[in-house]
């Protein structure tokens, strides 16, 4: 494999593999407001919120973690403001502590946040202005959720970079990425500038599994799997996925390992490959490479998808987890490409109307559409081209589902977030 393309792969791993507590929305909120509180350097009197509705959308149902199940956005805002270290990333609320939350109320009782949506044209934007007397500050974030953008602080701009037109603009180039060259990857690339990535994500996604399967977490999706269907290995791997998210999206103050800018989609791509090498007895190195597939092809999916869209991103990392349990028991490129196919037929268009605890069930769904497509592959059947969204290979394939969830499903986004509103 080419050195320049392996390394493209690698530095798309790397600015992928991040961690994060909470569910991405609200975190990137948190973070925009920690970075407001900083540049205004006093304490607000008034701010107003301009985001774009998926913003709103995958923030309206979630808990904020260390709030004491406290939802929504101007939690975020207030957890950003009062307490939130500005330099710390997605961990930005991580360690708030449970004896400042009495500053949270105040605050949300004292100062007026007014939140509109901005109609932008960037799915993920968050633009919030505060004002203190005669002084005022903006942050603006775009494209991806820790992209700052603009910076402004009593008239004078800081920072002011155009409004990106997709999350990958800036970055390693993803448009690198096709099923045949992540294999070739997987196979053949040393692991040692990707272990460390791979084993924090192992240990953060497994370790928020094990909570949601313990702990009485939202929906818990991943207990009643476990309690109703059985325990063989693909129930597991569906529950420990689901779990996850049942934890995540109810405020677990658990750091994830996210992909895509998403913890869901991380913990989705991640729990279920982890699960299958168990039941195996897989070497540490299978595992890794495997999850080199499922975490790529996840991405690949992503790329024409973006970040935020109607297109519910579950999916896609479901699809990358059938890959990758398929390379890890022992399929090649066909095996792969035919998994990909047949999963994504299967499910394809299953909507996003937010964060919440109903990801989990739809996480348990797509994981079973990964794991049917590689069992098809196995009975040698397959949806063939025309078929649908079906195309002439497996990246025509994956194209066509960016097309779906771009330009097919862009009603269905306003509709959504009509129907939230009402």
């Amino acid at each position: 494999m080419d050195a320049s393309l392996t390394e493209t792969y690698t530095a798309i791993l790397r600015e992928e593999l991040i961690p994060a507590m909470g569910c991405t929305e609200p975190i990137a909120i948190a973070l925009c407001a920690a970075k407001l509180r900083s540049l205004l350097g006093r304490e607000p009197e008034q701010i107003t919120a301009a985001l774009s509705g998926n913003i709103i959308k995958n923030v309206k149902s979630v808990v904020v973690p260390n709030t004491d199940g406290r939802k929504g956005i101007r939690p975020a805002i207030a957890a950003g403001m009062v307490a939130g270290d500005p330099d710390a990333g997605l961990l930005v609320i991580a360690s708030l502590p449970h004896e400042r939350l009495p500053e949270l109320d105040a605050f949300l009782e004292q100062t007026p946040v007014e939140v509109r949506c901005s109609g932008s044209p960037c799915k993920l934007d968050i633009d919030l202005t505060a004002t203190a007397g005669a002084h005022h500050a903006r942050v603006r974030i775009a494209g991806q959720h820790t992209n700052i953008i603009y910076l402004e602080r009593d008239g004078e701009i800081l920072r002011d970079e155009p409004l990106p037109q997709t999350a990958e603009e800036r970055g390693a180039d993803r448009s690198a990425l096709n099923v045949e060259d992540i294999l070739h990857y997987a196979d053949e690339t040393p692991l040692e500038a990707v272990a460390p990535l791979l084993e924090r994500q192992i240990a953060y996604n497994s370790a928020i599994a094990r909570e949601g399967l313990t702990g009485a977490w939202g929906a818990q999706i991943g207990r009643i799997l476990l309690e109703d269907y059985g325990d063989d290995v693909k129930q597991r791997a569906k529950a420990y996925a689901a779990a996850g998210s049942d934890a995540r999206m109810s405020g677990c103050e658990k750091p994830v390992v996210i992909l895509s800018g998403s913890g869901n989609q991380g913990i989705t791509a991640c729990m279920p490959v982890v699960v299958y090498a168990e039941h195996i007895g897989a070497t540490r190195e299978q595992l890794h490479r495997a999850l080199l597939v499922s975490d790529l092809i996840t991405v690949h999916q992503k790329r024409g998808i973006g970040r935020l869209s109607a297109y519910c991103g579950a999916i896609s990392a479901g699809v990358g987890a059938g890959a990758g349990i398929c390379y890890l028991l022992g399929g090649g490129y066909e095996a792969v490409a035919h998994t990909v196919v047949n999963a994504v037929a299967i499910l394809s268009g299953t909507i996003c109307d937010g964060a919440k605890p109903s990801c989990a069930a739809k996480i348990a769904a797509a994981v079973d559409a990964g794991i049917l497509g590689y069992r098809m592959y196995l009975h040698h059947r397959e949806f063939c081209r025309g078929e649908g969204i079906v195309g002439s290979s497996v990246d025509a394939t994956i194209a066509n589902v960016g097309v779906l969830a771009q330009q097919g499903m862009r009603q269905t986004d306003a509709t959504i977030m009509e129907i939230m509103q009402e």
